[in-house]
């Protein structure tokens, strides 16, 4: 096909035409710079105000907002180390508690959450219990098991090329030397937890497939236990899950594992709903954290490797709980998804067992309900919480305020820390952490943290949380909705 002739605008022949300006028409077209230049320095101004505004909203929300807009930080990169991981979270059956020994008001952890994961090479599935308070990933395993529950998936069968070299330096570092052996050629460990109970095993590194924010689904080298002899509550049968998903800030967690690995970032958070029928989710990377609207706290850094801040006053409702010989002292308190509920020091449990006494004085303490260590039987028919939660008032966790003007408050209301007997009676679902030994602790259980969105920032140490209904994950933008709205319209 012939190319196309241009088009040519007419031409003016046998004439010349000299134009000479309008003063009217020069005076409009000053007027119209004088609007435009006028029009674009509010714009500029009104851009300014808004990058001010973000940077005020980041500054409360966030320590390092300019290094967020303006730096090179690893959270907004797309490319390698900056990866997220989805995982759903399921409830376990509800079942009865039992007390730590005859006599004692203690009731023993309990985890009530858990994931799947798929582990070996062929993948198969392993449910484990999301427990933030435990260094070492662990499963039932084969290799032979001397004492293993039934639990819903066949036992873990490494091949000897997965077994971890005691030289391995996550050996060496779950070990700390003190079972280091020349002659072994594999690493053992011993794992005692809180409720008396323990898991001993050897290390074994294989493939873990998870599945990415995108969608796609990515095999991954991980260092786990293979549990052989479980002792004490870990034989309770059938149980419900295969074993347990380390999530502390220790070298050998998972999180840990794979931040070393530039995986991802030392960051992972769970979502847990209010519904105790219903799921919620956790990840693995930071691509899920909200960006505006946490509340942070600083980890304390300590000898074990558990999420520990300070806070300042434990309040019910307007009413401060604090132990008088330590006022104006900061109390140690641990998230711990490993506990189910919520262990306060004695002197500050014993005040809020007081101050729900004189709230409601048409219940009475019924001690032959031992569904938990305080059960109160109401004066009139109750089926949920949701039939007396209007008479009973928040707990409060007041931190110290940042920058000593923006308050930090963890509240907890009476959904999350009641639960209905089988009697129908009112149990509080607030223990004496002296009976567990921790006598100056509080100790927040997965219970408490329900309808919250908690994060644990291992990269900037610190602990994080917001309120959601944790039905839907999503991933986030470097600007929250209405300043990109705001800043959008001034600049277009």
């Amino acid at each position: 096909m012939a190319d196309a002739a241009p088009l040519l605008s007419p031409e003016l022949r046998g004439a010349v035409v000299i134009s000479l300006p309008d003063r009217h028409h020069h005076a409009d077209d000053a007027g119209s710079r004088r609007r435009g230049w006028t029009l674009l320095l509010r714009r500029a101004a009104g851009a300014l105000v808004v990058l001010a505004a973000l940077a005020v909203a980041g500054h409360c929300y966030s320590p390092d907002v300019a290094t967020r807009l303006f730096g090179e930080d690893r959270k907004w990169s797309d490319g390698p180390g900056a990866a997220s991981f989805l995982l759903p979270l399921y409830p376990k059956k509800a079942g009865g508690v039992k007390a730590a020994a005859e006599g004692s008001t203690a009731v023993l952890p309990e985890r009530r959450y858990y994931t799947s994961i798929n582990i070996g090479n062929p993948a198969r599935p392993y449910f484990l219990d999301i427990d933030t308070g435990t260094d070492l990933t662990w499963i039932q395993c084969d290799a032979p098991c001397a004492n293993c529950t039934k639990g819903p998936h066949p036992l873990y069968k490494p091949a000897e090329e997965n077994m971890v070299h005691p030289r391995d330096p996550l050996c060496q570092e779950l070990q700390g030397n003190q079972n280091y052996c020349d002659t072994c050629k594999q690493c053992e460990y011993e794992i005692a937890y809180a409720d008396r109970s323990s898991s001993a095993g050897v290390l074994a590194r294989d493939n873990m497939r998870l599945m990415a924010a995108d969608g796609e689904r990515e095999n991954l080298d991980i260092v786990f236990g293979c549990a052989y002899d479980q002792q004490g509550k870990l034989l309770d049968s059938p149980a419900s899950s295969d074993g347990v998903l380390g999530l502390s800030n220790g070298a050998i967690s998972l999180p840990t594992q794979l931040a070393n690995q530039g995986i991802i970032s030392n960051v992972f958070g769970h979502c847990i709903t209010t519904d105790p029928s219903s799921s919620g989710y956790m990840f693995l990377g930071d691509d899920y954290v909200p960006r505006w609207g946490m509340t942070w706290v600083p980890i304390r850094n300590g000898p074990e490797n558990v999420y520990s801040t300070e806070v300042q006053k434990v309040n019910y409702g307007g009413q401060e709980l604090n132990m008088r010989r330590q006022a104006g002292k900061l109390t140690q308190v641990i998230f711990d998804s490993g506990s189910s509920y919520m262990y306060f020091p004695r002197e500050i449990y014993r005040n809020l067992i007081a101050s729900l006494e004189d709230v409601s004085p048409g219940f009475v303490q019924d001690e032959s309900d031992q569904t938990l260590p305080f059960c109160m039987k109401p004066n009139f028919p109750v089926r949920s919480v949701g039939d007396v939660k209007e008479l009973f008032k928040p707990l409060q966790l007041q931190f110290r305020k940042r920058w000593f003007v923006i308050p930090r408050t963890f509240t907890i209301s009476p959904e999350n820390y009641l639960t209905i007997s089988d009697k129908g009676n009112v149990c509080l679902g607030v223990l004496d952490g002296t009976e567990i030994g921790h006598s100056s602790t509080i100790i927040i259980g997965d219970a408490s943290v329900s309808g919250k969105l908690v994060v644990y920032d291992n990269d900037k140490n610190q602990i994080g949380w917001v309120q959601s209904d944790c039905t839907r994950p999503q991933k986030e933008s470097r600007v929250p909705s209405f300043l990109s709205s705001a800043l959008r319209s001034q600049l277009l």
